[in-house]
């Protein structure tokens, strides 16, 4: 994939009507950066990975864990205590190493393509809200599950499944109205014919649309996207600003007295046209529905599901193994939660490689039937010009290797999705 980003320079003959030379050449270099970046960051993530099996790492942040809980009062009876300083230093440890990497994305990266629209002080503002959030929710979760497996005797896995399940689904439910709001700011979107049609497309296919939301995503970023979310008779649509061409702060001039948050991103936020127009947006949201209408949302949660069941039950059967966990360097004890990590994070590595891919090639079936749906609607034609405005917007590169691209993405390549909608288009 590399190599078509470096040799295809010009706009192959197929392209020429849909992206012009320099949106294909912005495009290009900003996917090779990314490549580029890709490359050194899995490769480091590869080499940190392997030097912290192989100096004993994993066994070193147990024993710390156990001594920093032992000073607070809870010795070696309380592993659960233990495991949630191990989980709390493990993932401080991450977010470290990772900052570095993150910055240079942010601020090297996307700055340089035009992308970011985050101040520093606004970057170090949200990483250390999503650390804290993220450990709010993560060392309860754990806690419970912990305990839930050391209470459950032989039938604890189907105990466990069901508690990952139930949070799965509160999560799913309270993220956008409780967690997506700490990081973004989420407004109605306001009356007019934009949300009259939205609400009337619903209705047309009996979608129980309650609440049409816009976020600011343009705060952090001008890339673009939309969804919808919430259970039975309770769903809410969330539009992207960058993706409303009416609503996008990117294409207005940044005026006099906005507030503090608007202040720290004025200087970022350039003056260029994106977004879709709103019969653009309608097909794009007609394709999102459409991922709701033919049931797949349900079908990735069954999958999901089924699979956490089959992780659990084979975690059941290995978690008496000793060898596993002397062979990562545990030879006297055998901790609930580290034998989690060995299995779910080392053992399943390879099936969930293959499962990966699985799911890769479904998604890319739901999508050209979401596509189908937006046409079957009449947006055949507005969707067309969405996908390359979108394209155009978030510097896809519409080139790729295909074996690269079968592995790799879960949505359709650009020109196979327009080729399902030409002859629709056309007529």
């Amino acid at each position: 994939q590399r190599r078509v980003y470096r040799t295809t320079t010009h706009v192959p003959q197929e392209l020429g009507q849909i992206m012009d030379s320099e949106t294909f050449e912005k495009s290009r270099l900003y996917q090779l950066d990314k490549s580029t970046f890709s490359f050194w960051s899995g490769l480091y993530s590869e080499v940190e990975g392997t030097m912290i099996l192989l100096c004993g790492g994993i066994p070193f942040l147990w024993k710390l864990s156990g001594q920093i809980s032992g000073r607070a009062g809870f010795g070696p009876e309380y592993e659960i205590v233990q495991s949630l300083v191990f989980l709390l230093l493990a993932t401080l440890f991450s977010a470290v190493t990772g900052l570095p990497w993150s910055l240079y994305n942010t601020f090297v990266i996307e700055e340089k393509h035009g992308f970011n629209q985050q101040t520093l002080g606004f970057f170090f503002k949200d990483a250390i809200k999503k650390f804290v959030v993220t450990q709010c929710i993560l060392l309860p979760v754990t806690s419970l599950l912990l305990y839930i497996i050391k209470i459950g005797g032989d039938y604890f896995f189907i105990y466990a499944w069901l508690f990952t399940l139930v949070v799965s689904l509160v999560l799913v439910t309270i993220y956008a109205d409780y967690i997506a709001p700490l990081f973004d700011k989420f407004i109605p979107l306001p009356e007019g014919e934009l949300k009259q049609q939205i609400e009337t497309m619903a209705k047309s296919i009996d979608f129980p649309l309650t609440k049409v939301y816009v976020v600011e995503g343009s705060k952090r970023s001008s890339h673009s996207n939309a969804y919808f979310y919430g259970f039975f008779k309770n769903k809410r649509i969330v539009l992207f600003d960058t993706l409303l061409e009416d609503y996008s702060a990117l294409n207005k001039e940044p005026t006099e007295g906005e507030d503090g948050e608007n202040e720290e991103t004025k200087s970022k936020t350039k003056n260029k046209k994106q977004g879709c127009k709103n019969e653009e947006v309608l097909a794009v949201l007609g394709h999102e529905l459409g991922h709701w209408k033919l049931g797949h949302t349900v079908k990735n949660i069954i999958i999901s599901q089924m699979n956490s069941f089959l992780c659990f039950f084979l975690f059941a059967v290995l978690i008496g193994q000793k060898e596993l966990f002397a062979a990562f360097g545990f030879y006297d004890t055998q901790p609930t939660l580290i034998g989690l990590m060995i299995i779910f994070q080392f053992i399943f590595s390879p099936y969930n490689e293959v499962l990966s891919f699985c799911l890769t090639v479904l998604s890319r079936r739901f999508e050209f039937q979401a596509d189908a749906f937006a046409k079957e609607l009449g947006k055949a034609k507005d969707l067309y010009s969405a996908l390359i405005k979108l394209n155009k917007d978030n510097l896809g590169f519409p080139v790729s290797d295909w074996i690269f691209s079968m592995w790799h993405y879960s949505h359709p390549p650009l020109l196979e999705r327009l080729q399902a909608l030409k002859d629709a288009k056309q007529e």
